[in-house]
C-alpha cells in the first residue's frame, strides 16, 4: 500500500499552500519519495513532521537558512536554539543602547542636545567599542612603549560599554571615544620633548600609585611625596632640576591641558566600579596639586605670574 502522500495532501494536513510545500521542497528542507507514474512529486510520512517543526520554527522568526541545518541534519536543533537566543540578546542589546542613547537626547534641547549628538555619533557600532576604544589609546600613547606600561594604563582606561545602559551611562561611555579623539587629549600623552619614554612613564605610574592611599583617604595633595616624585620624574625627562621654577613651568604647560584628561577619568569612573581610585584620578589629583602650589595662581606667583625657572 502506498503510504506517501501528494503535495496536495501534505499542503492540507499541514495547513500550507502547495506553493509554500513546493518551495520548501526546492530548497532541500522535506524530504521527496520517488514520483509517481504521472511525475508528480510524492512524500514520506515524516515529511509531515518536519513541516511542523518549520512551521513552529518560523512561528518564533528563525530564518529559513538557520532552519535548514536542522531539517536536512546538518545541526541539532539545541544548536540552534542556543545560535538564535544569543543572537536575539545581542540585538535587544543593541536596541538597549540605542534607547538609552535616544533618551539622553530627548532629555534636552538646543545646543545641548547637537552637542550629545556630536558625542553619542562617536559610538557607531556598540560590539566594536571596546576595540575600537583599545586602538584609539594605541595612538595615543607614545610608540614604542613597554607592553607592561601600555598594558597597565589600557587596563583601566579601556572600559567595557555599560551592560544595562542609561541616557548617562552611555553618553559617558561616548564621551571616552570624544575625548581620546581630541588633539589636546594625544599632545597630553605624546610626551614628544622626552628621549626616554618608558622611565618616565614607569615613574608617573608608580608616582600615581603613591598617591592612591591619600586620594582614597579624601586628602589634599600638598605635601605629598607622590607629587614630589612626579615633579622630579618630570624634571629628569626635561633634562632639568627639579625646582620651583620648574615646577612653575609644569603649572602652566599642564593647565590647559588637564581639565579634558580630567574629565576623561570622571567619566570612566561613573561606568565602574573599582574599590580604589583609579590611575588617571590620582594622576589628576598629583597635578592639580602642582598647579594649586606653583601655577600663575598660586601663592608664589608674582603678580599673577610663576616664578621663573631656576628659583
Amino acid at each position: 500500500m502506498d503510504v506517501t502522500l501528494s503535495i496536495g495532501e501534505l499542503a492540507a494536513r499541514a495547513g500550507l499552500s502547495v506553493k509554500a510545500i513546493r518551495y520548501y521542497t526546492d530548497i532541500g528542507l522535506l524530504p521527496t519519495a520517488p514520483r509517481s507514474e504521472g511525475g508528480h512529486r510524492r512524500y514520506p510520512p515524516q515529511a509531515l513532521e518536519q513541516l511542523r517543526l518549520v512551521r513552529q520554527l518560523r512561528a518564533l522568526d528563525v530564518p529559513i537558512a538557520a532552519i535548514t541545518g536542522v531539517a536536512t541534519g546538518g545541526q541539532r536543533l539545541g544548536d540552534l536554539v542556543a545560535e538564535q537566543l544569543a543572537g536575539t540578546r545581542a540585538r535587544l542589546a543593541e536596541l538597549r543602547w540605542r534607547e538609552a542613547a535616544l533618551q539622553a537626547l530627548e532629555e534636552c534641547s538646543g545646543p545641548e542636545r547637537l552637542r550629545r549628538l556630536r558625542v553619542l555619533a562617536q559610538v557607531r557600532c556598540r560590539p566594536q567599542a571596546t576595540t575600537d576604544l583599545a586602538r584609539a589609546w594605541e595612538r595615543v600613547l607614545p610608540p614604542g612603549l613597554p607592553a607592561r606600561l601600555a598594558d597597565a594604563i589600557t587596563a583601566q582606561a579601556v572600559p567595557e560599554p555599560p551592560r544595562d545602559p542609561t541616557p548617562d551611562a552611555v553618553l559617558a561611555y561616548a564621551e571616552l571615544h570624544f575625548l581620546v579623539a581630541e588633539p589636546a587629549f594625544l599632545d597630553y600623552w605624546a610626551a614628544s620633548h622626552v628621549r626616554d619614554k618608558a622611565s618616565l612613564y614607569a615613574a608617573l605610574l608608580d608616582a600615581s600609585d603613591g598617591a592612591a592611599p591619600a586620594v582614597a583617604a579624601g586628602r589634599a595633595p600638598h605635601g605629598c611625596e607622590a607629587m614630589d616624585a612626579l615633579c622630579r620624574a618630570c624634571a629628569r625627562a626635561h633634562d632639568t632640576k627639579d625646582t620651583s621654577g620648574f615646577r612653575a613651568f609644569m603649572a602652566t604647560d599642564m593647565q590647559t591641558t588637564v581639565p579634558l584628561f580630567r574629565r576623561y577619568w570622571q567619566r570612566l569612573d561613573t561606568l565602574t566600579s573599582a574599590p580604589g581610585p583609579s590611575l588617571g584620578r590620582t594622576h589628576c589629583w598629583l597635578v592639580e596639586g602642582v598647579i594649586a602650589e606653583h601655577g600663575p595662581a598660586s601663592p608664589g606667583a608674582v603678580n599673577g605670574r610663576p616664578p621663573a625657572p631656576g628659583r
